[in-house]
């Protein structure tokens, strides 16, 4: 959904001031467009924003959400507009920050002009437009591409997560009317996969049948990529220590070991608590390198100065299992994410001690994220799994 900016800070003024002459005097416009503006966002949104009383005009509670979340979209937005040049707060349109956010992504015109479905000179006359209004480039044109400055980022960073708000306070309302709306986005890392999520989405989806929860899946960076700019909610998973950056929390959940495993009738399970070097002659499937699972897998064999024979990398567990199950190969996982395969007696572990892998396994959301009721309700069912 699309919002006039302008309309958005006039809804705030009205809010706070209760009074839309006031506020009219405030944004420097008249009476008559103060109501029009609270009239088309109420429009827009289906909900009555506030009670027009002789004394003054107050927020009704889809109002309340609503003020909260739009009060978190611009305190975002200001931040950096403050830096760029404040008149860009009464002049930055819903439809510039769309196309800064789209050529920030793709670095390219064409490109961006094509994902927004929008014609090349309309995506580069906002642009320009904005950059004129700024009075400094917020772009650099380069031979590779079309690069954001430094603050060209800033900008497009804050405007991903204004947006976020923006969906959020979509999504309380819809919930406030007794609706779904939007998506949960939950970026799972392997073990959240196999253990924890699997229960937690069953119980939640039978209190919110409704809800869409969508799962997504890749390496590390690019899942904190995405919780960064807002496309996901909240992260489970290992947790890293020190944080890769200032701008996320973690909370750990539960404690995790590694642990070794192989077939159910693997040859080395003849050998009673076989050493390092006896389990180096086996060939290896392993997550890649840079996982907290993987630092723990070397740091074991090269402490001892042992080579392990061959590796496969993978992060799939279904790879991973099947490999197994086939091979002499052994493998190399978190406790939690092979737990239902052990049980199953589809893996066997080895007797070997790895208490010094353990880990903590937890969420990771940004700073000062403000979850709705179903996110809440969600981490809360993910808490009591763990």
């Amino acid at each position: 959904m699309r919002y006039n900016l302008r309309h958005l800070r006039v809804f705030l003024t009205v809010s706070e001031t209760g009074s839309v002459t006031r506020a009219a005097e405030i944004s420097r416009v008249s009476q008559p467009a103060v109501t029009q503006a609270i009239s088309r966002l109420e429009g827009t949104l289906g909900v009555a924003l506030f009670n027009r009383l002789p004394h003054g005009s107050f927020l009704t509670p889809a109002g309340e959400i609503f003020h909260r979340r739009v009060q978190r979209a611009f305190l975002l937005l200001d931040r950096v507009l403050t830096e760029i040049a404040p008149r860009l707060q009464l002049t930055l349109t819903g439809s510039q920050i769309d196309a800064l956010i789209a050529v920030s992504d793709v670095e390219n015109f064409t490109l961006a002009a094509r994902r927004l479905g929008l014609a090349q000179p309309t995506v580069h006359r906002a642009i320009t437009q904005l950059e004129q209004e700024a009075q400094r480039k917020l772009f650099e044109r380069t031979a590779q591409g079309t690069i954001a400055t430094r603050l060209g980022h800033s900008l497009a960073q804050a405007g991903r997560l204004a947006l976020a708000e923006l969906s959020q306070a979509e999504a309380e309302l819809a919930e406030l009317h007794a609706r779904a709306a939007g998506k949960i986005v939950i970026g799972a890392m392997p073990l959240s996969r196999s253990h924890i999520l699997p229960a937690a989405i069953v119980k939640f989806q039978q209190e919110r049948p409704a809800q869409t929860i969508l799962i997504t899946e890749g390496p590390y960076a690019e899942l904190l990529s995405g919780l960064r700019r807002g496309d996901i909610d909240f992260l489970i998973g290992a947790l890293r220590h020190p944080a890769p950056i200032d701008d996320i929390e973690q909370r750990a959940l539960l404690q995790d070991t590694a642990v070794m495993v192989g077939r159910p009738d693997h040859p080395i399970f003849r050998v009673p608590s076989p050493a390092l070097s006896e389990l180096a002659h086996y060939p290896w499937i392993v997550s890649a390198p840079g996982t907290p699972i993987r630092n723990h897998f070397d740091q074991l064999f090269s402490d001892q100065g042992v080579t392990p024979r061959q590796l496969v990398e993978s992060g799939s567990l279904i790879l991973m299992r099947e490999i197994l199950s086939q091979t002499d190969y052994l493998g190399f996982a978190s406790g939690g994410q092979v737990r239902a395969e052990i049980a199953r007696g589809l893996l066997r572990p080895v007797d070997f001690d790895l208490s010094a892998t353990r880990r903590p396994i937890g969420l990771t959301t940004r700073m000062g994220w403000l979850p709705t009721p179903a996110q809440r309700l969600l981490i809360e069912i993910i808490e009591g799994v763990a």
